[in-house]
């Protein structure tokens, strides 16, 4: 029988979460994410040093204010990853935007077209890429903005259904809803740990796919943040799944038969917001863990966003603490990249 792996492969995209050269090759997943915490770890790793040197060659050529020439030289970086990985995959790569831009519609805008020009002078059209933006207010209409030029946009850190929708309402691409930080937050919070059939990541991402499929809504779910395999099984026929070398290498290695969790034709309709009379209901299916007591009327607007999120405190907080980290991490990538080219 072939491994819980290469029967994943048959049911659901595979896309590698990491900048790691080798696993992608040997792993062959057909899209790969990157951001500026696996950039970072490039400036140290043997298979880019020549990708580095040529940025920091780049970079001392230029001139002006030292903090702007590094930015820019870390920036370049940051698409040269990108274009290594595309390298190794038929489909896409997504590039992270600046994350202490989350918060400013015209700032994501301007830089993810910057994104978008820096890969087209490498040969990389937009068509193998995705932009990746926080799932913030701002973000999505940042990628409401980016689709209509046609631009596919990636929203990452999602953590609840109201993101989900609001993201499908701005013509998404692609939703990445984070599995490992919504089981985390619960389980620091409840003081127990989950199996896969009442984890609330999992649980999530089953009434976001349940949610799209059965509303007809074409924006790809791709789980993501993984942090066993059981979470992975527990998704097995996902649209796509984003998944670190080492939880791959353990599918890989593990026999017997992995079943078919998720199919557009098995999206069960209890989790639809329905039309009468002109009034739009949301249905929560008894197994979501996102919204409560919510009956909004129309499509998704700022001020029932806000509300939603301000109620979930695990979306808050995990939002608020994974555009901090990549905040922080972009920072120190811009920071070393200044100390090379002293």
């Amino acid at each position: 029988m072939a491994s819980k792996l290469d029967q994943l492969r048959a049911m659901t995209t595979l896309v590698a979460d990491t900048g790691d050269l080798g696993a992608v090759a040997r792993l062959k997943p057909v899209d790969c994410t990157t951001n500026p915490t696996i950039v970072l770890k490039a400036i140290d790793n043997p298979e880019y040093r020549n990708i580095v040197e040529e940025a920091l060659t780049w970079g001392r050529k230029q001139t002006g204010d030292a903090a702007r020439v590094a930015a820019a030289t870390a920036d370049r970086l940051a698409v040269s990853v990108g274009v290594e990985l595309l390298r190794l995959v038929p489909g896409f790569v997504s590039t992270e935007v600046d994350a202490n831009l989350s918060f400013n519609i015209g700032a994501l805008v301007a830089r993810a077209r910057q994104i978008i020009d820096a890969y087209k002078q490498r040969g990389v059209g937009p068509d193998r890429l995705l932009i990746k933006l926080a799932s913030t207010w701002e973000g999505i209409r940042a990628a409401e903005i980016l689709q209509s030029e046609g631009v596919k946009c990636n929203m990452t850190s999602l953590l609840n259904r109201a993101q989900a929708i609001a993201s499908a309402e701005a013509g998404a691409f692609l939703v990445s809803p984070f599995v490992g930080r919504i089981y985390d937050w619960h389980k620091k919070s409840g003081g127990k740990d989950f199996d896969a059939a009442e984890d609330p990541g999992v649980r999530s991402v089953r009434d976001i796919y349940g949610y799209y499929k059965s509303n007809g809504i074409e924006t790809i779910v791709m789980g993501a943040s993984f942090r066993n395999t059981g979470q992975i099984e527990a998704l097995a026929g996902c649209d796509r799944l984003a998944i670190a070398p080492a939880l791959m290498d353990a599918l890989a290695s593990e026999g017997g038969e992995l079943k078919r969790v998720l199919a557009p034709t098995a999206a069960e309709p209890r989790s639809l917001r329905t039309a009468e009379d002109g009034i739009c209901h949301w249905f929560v299916s008894e197994d979501a863990v996102d919204i409560k007591h919510l009956d909004p009327t129309g499509p998704m607007d700022e001020t029932t966003f806000r509300w939603i999120m301000n109620e979930d405190a695990m979306a808050t907080e995990k939002l608020s603490e994974g555009i901090r980290v990549l905040a922080n991490d972009l920072k120190t990538l811009r920071r070393r990249t200044a100390e090379r080219l002293l």
